[in-house]
């Protein structure tokens, strides 16, 4: 595969190989071997005899039908393993669980074949991937950059193709700064949807599970496996969001995407040009941008590290700080003693001004339907780092620190190349809720980019962007319109209200007559369907989410109710029909084939 001597590098090649008879064992080893022992990415490899007992789990039949079976993944090792040291990248910290993390353990449920524990920011303190005494986990395509953090390893090991898709953790970017800077997705999903059971708190009010892949088709998979509360386990969700239907924007209408108005990404490295390629690619789909002021946003984004919530992280090592502080590394140890200048009014001053702004970004959500930001501005050389390890640091959360504080979900996705030949990303950021709204926008975007897939491991293939699955999402239903209703007519409107999503322009069976319904404001039709003579007759198909029908029912005025209409390839969906009393001396108007066409014609 262009060079690389490993057979699969996407769930797509993967269930290939498998389909055309290949073994677990066989195509794993040239993958395993790969994995070196002065690897900084690795804190821990798993040996022979553990991958030998994970293999001899999938030695049936029935295993052959897992959706991931055979399938190389890593975790960050902040993430338990049933058996494997814990160690947050601290070793006088480490401790060897009996029990798997909810989300490993699904993952291995579904046939995955874990390879090993990455390297991480201390603790999951930083995003530069630079803060941990088993290494600095340097960038995939320039050593003298950094990979980004906290989940650097995880970030390494799928870009280099040591791993299919990685689990990472995200508070305030640890997710999706190292997806940026290694030409890789990451999906960082709503808070409280995945369970963190086994994962080591950084701040257990915001942290969530992340996924690191080659695709957004991948990262989807996997999410819609390890997503989903564990009723097994007393395991608090700390936030709660509803699910929102799987897509952005409503009724047709053209997707609104905000854009930073200053977003002050590094001319050094190309990073000015980048986005503004990143923009033109939306003016290519026929949007127009929306410039957003994130002043408020960035104002929440203070808050993460400046406010109280630091103390969530002291309270995680609160006892190996007291007792072994020469065990945290200094930037990390420097960061969580800053929990000591803040008391209990502190956190409730903080926590009213989180409300605040809160309101003011709910303002946003009015004008655009998702955002679109550079993942970061910049790209610190390792170098750089040392000298200003916390300036630098900051630099990188400009666009990331605000997300989880507010419950949004994010989808950081490769963009372009700056001009010295550094990986660029941008992240597209939605309520919380909307993570299959973001995967299915990402796919789009992925497939409109066209980019080599990590390190340039190979060009992308149509079957790499296919998505098999979706993270979970708002029920919906299917309802046909006939009149009023239709895009440009005066009750249009109530589908924009309800985000509706159109589906498709067609027209029903041929079994229907169309009626202009007398005294009707707005003018109506009615539509009934008729034994013999009926016509096909043009609608509009709109998906609406299941919870806004209850409001659009009571808007119905009789004579019309929803009830099921037939259209032209077989299928039923809700729809508009009439009770049959009032089309007596109503003017049957079939023969235009719908109201547009009727209305056209008077």
């Amino acid at each position: 595969m262009d060079g690389i001597d490993v057979p699969a590098l996407t769930l797509a090649d993967w269930r290939a190989a498998y389909a055309d008879g290949a073994a677990p064992a066989e195509l794993l080893a040239p993958l395993l071997a790969r994995r070196s022992a002065d690897d900084p990415a690795w804190i821990h490899r798993c040996d022979d005899g553990f991958i030998a007992a994970q293999l001899d789990r999938l030695a049936t039949p029935e295993a052959r039908r897992l959706p991931l079976y055979g399938v190389p993944f890593a975790v960050k090792d902040n993430i338990d393993v049933a058996g494997l040291p814990t160690t947050a990248a601290c070793p006088a910290f480490a401790f060897t669980p009996g029990r798997s993390a909810t989300v490993v353990q699904r993952l291995m449920d579904s046939g995955a074949v874990l390879v090993g524990k990455t390297n991480l920011d201390q603790f999951a303190t930083g995003l530069v991937g630079t803060r941990s005494p088993y290494g600095e986990v340097p960038n995939s395509f320039d050593g003298t950059y950094v990979s980004g953090g906290s989940s650097s390893g995880s970030a390494s090991v799928v870009a280099r193709g040591l791993a299919a898709f990685a689990l990472g953790t995200d508070t305030a970017g640890s997710g999706r700064v190292p997806a940026g800077f290694n030409n890789l997705v990451g999906l960082k999903p709503t808070p409280g949807r995945v369970p963190m059971a086994g994962v080591l708190p950084a701040c257990r009010t915001l942290d969530v599970v992340s996924v690191f892949a080659l695709t957004v088709a991948d990262a989807a998979q996997v999410m819609a496996l390890i997503e989903g509360a564990d009723g097994a386990v007393d395991e608090p969700a700390f936030q709660s969001h509803a699910l929102q239907p799987p897509w952005l924007g409503s009724a047709g209408a053209p997707l609104r995407v905000g854009v930073p108005d200053s977003p002050g990404c590094d001319p050094a490295l190309g990073y000015d040009q980048a986005f503004d390629d990143a923009v033109a690619q939306l003016r290519a789909w026929g949007l127009a941008p929306v410039p957003v002021d994130m002043a408020p946003l960035y104002a929440v984004a203070r808050l993460l590290y400046e406010g109280p919530w630091v103390a969530e992280r002291y309270t995680v090592v609160q006892a190996l700080l007291e007792s072994k502080p020469e065990a945290l590394e200094p930037t990390v140890r420097r960061i969580i003693e800053g929990a000591r200048r803040h008391d209990a009014a502190a956190a409730f001053r903080a926590r009213y001004a989180l409300e605040e702004l809160r309101r003011q970004v709910a303002a946003l959500w009015q004008a655009v339907d998702v955002l679109m930001v550079p993942t970061a501005p910049t790209c610190p050389t390792r170098a750089a780092v040392a000298a200003e390890p916390l300036l630098r640091n900051a630099e990188l959360g400009r666009f990331t620190n605000f997300v989880n504080l507010l419950g949004q979900a994010a989808l950081a996705l490769p963009s372009g190349f700056g001009a010295g030949g550094l990986p660029f990303g941008v992240t597209f950021i939605a309520p919380g809720g909307s993570d299959a709204a973001l995967a299915a926008l990402g796919a789009r975007w992925q497939a409109a980019r066209a980019l080599p897939l990590g390190c340039r491991l190979r060009a992308p293939r149509p079957a790499d962007h296919a998505l098999a699955s979706l993270p979970a999402a708002a029920p919906t239903l299917a309802i046909a319109v006939v009149g009023a209703h239709l895009a440009g007519m005066p009750l249009h409107g109530q589908l924009v209200e309800r985000r509706c999503r159109l589906v498709e322009r067609t027209t029903t069976a041929p079994a229907y007559r169309l009626h202009a319904l007398p005294d009707t404001v707005p003018p109506k039709p009615g539509l009934a369907r008729v034994a013999e003579g009926g016509r096909a007759i043009e609608v509009e198909v709109y998906e609406m989410p299941a919870a806004a029908v209850g409001s659009f029912l009571a808007l119905i005025a009789p004579p019309l109710g929803l009830g099921s209409v037939q259209l032209a390839d077989g299928r039923w969906v809700k729809g508009f029909i009439c009770e049959g009393a009032a089309l007596a001396g109503a003017a049957d108007i079939s023969e235009w084939g719908g109201w547009r066409a009727w209305l056209a014609a008077r």
